[in-house]
């Protein structure tokens, strides 16, 4: 059966994932443009379904955390025509949950390539993981046999303290009379 082609480039998804918290989450502003809404649309549905949404599927950002994203994304301060209240962001979990208050076959579409992105990034996560720890065990397995090269090498590039008698033809300087 072959995969259908995603509704929205997973590198724009991509882009649109932060870690706060010590969590992967995407902002309401993101996932309003992504679904196709504006963004007091999609708080709106969230607000009216509130208790689908516990603490680890959704949060606000606080002061500190706005101030960390408006300097990594450049957005426009309080009062200059921007957001007059911190974001809200979603954790992967929480993402899911809005497929199903915002009802609309675009919703559920964008929903799937969230999720497939979500799934790509642990996968890229976890090969990192591993090959890291190959390299680790690697180095541990080979740093006995390349010590005697690296001592070597060492003394090949080690500078000598005192200093070498020149060698070859020297002219002997003639004094002025």
């Amino acid at each position: 059966m072959a995969k259908k082609a995603s509704i929205i480039p997973i590198e724009r998804i991509q882009k649109c994932i932060y870690m706060f918290r010590g969590q992967k989450v995407m902002l309401d502003k993101d996932l309003a443009g992504l679904y196709g809404v504006t963004t007091k649309r999609l708080n709106e549905q969230v607000q009216r379904n509130i208790g689908r949404f516990p603490a680890d599927f959704m949060f606000q950002l606080n002061d500190e955390e706005t101030k960390v994203l408006r300097s990594q994304i450049a957005t426009s301060k309080k009062g200059r025509g921007g957001r007059r209240y911190n974001p809200y962001v979603f954790t992967e979990q929480g993402v899911v949950i809005l497929s199903s208050v915002l009802r609309s076959k675009r919703a559920v579409e964008v929903n799937i390539a969230i999720m497939r992105t979500f799934v790509q990034l642990r996968r890229i996560l976890a090969d990192n993981a591993l090959l890291r720890r190959k390299i680790e065990a690697m180095e541990r397995k080979y740093d006995e046999k390349f010590q005697l090269v690296f001592e070597v090498l060492g003394h090949m590039v080690k500078v000598d303290k005192k200093p070498k008698k020149p060698f070859g033809f020297h002219s002997k300087k003639t004094k002025k009379r």
